[in-house]
């Protein structure tokens, strides 16, 4: 099965998720790699949980609760996002709940969806955008085999300071 293992599942958005995406999607340490401004109400979020469930190919993006298998609790979310499949391509983005990182669960999800993205989505290259300072998706993402392509300076602008983010991309072979 390609969207789930011994420890995790990636499954699709349910309305039971309402609570979990507002704690995640209004704290403000995520903002920075989420690219948001300002926080979202229950009402938004339960209107794009209607409509969660279009088609990869109508929206361009896709976003899967990261489960554990065992106890169901909700870890986080990985997403597809700039989905092109014209050119056989798309960004991938993670977000671990911090009262579970450092356990293995973003390997094992980024793993998964890398399958899933080439074998059924059929596409040819996924990349990441990633700050600089953020050694551990850097790490990450490099453990999934992903390329170092291209550096964008100055890039975020966060807390009144720029950062770089590094485009890295990995390649079906």
């Amino acid at each position: 099965m390609t969207l789930n293992n011994k420890k995790i599942n990636l499954r699709a958005l349910e309305p039971e998720d309402l609570d979990f995406l507002y704690q995640i999607e209004n704290d403000e340490s995520f903002w920075e790699v989420s690219h948001t401004q300002k926080p979202f109400s229950k009402y938004l979020l339960k209107q794009y949980l209607e409509t969660a469930h279009l088609d990869i190919y109508e929206t361009k993006q896709l976003r899967f609760i990261i489960e554990e298998t065992a106890t169901k609790n909700q870890l986080g979310m990985i997403d597809i996002f700039d989905f092109d499949p014209q050119h056989k391509r798309a960004g991938i983005g993670i977000l671990i709940h911090p009262d579970f990182q450092k356990k293995g669960f973003a390997s094992e999800a980024l793993s998964l969806l890398i399958k899933y993205s080439f074998s059924y989505l059929q596409l040819h290259q996924l990349y990441a955008n990633i700050t600089s300072d953020n050694l551990q998706s850097i790490s990450l993402f490099k453990k999934q085999n992903f390329s170092r392509v291209g550096l964008k300076k100055d890039w975020i602008l966060s807390e009144g300071k720029f950062k770089d983010e590094i485009l890295f991309q990995l390649i079906k072979v």
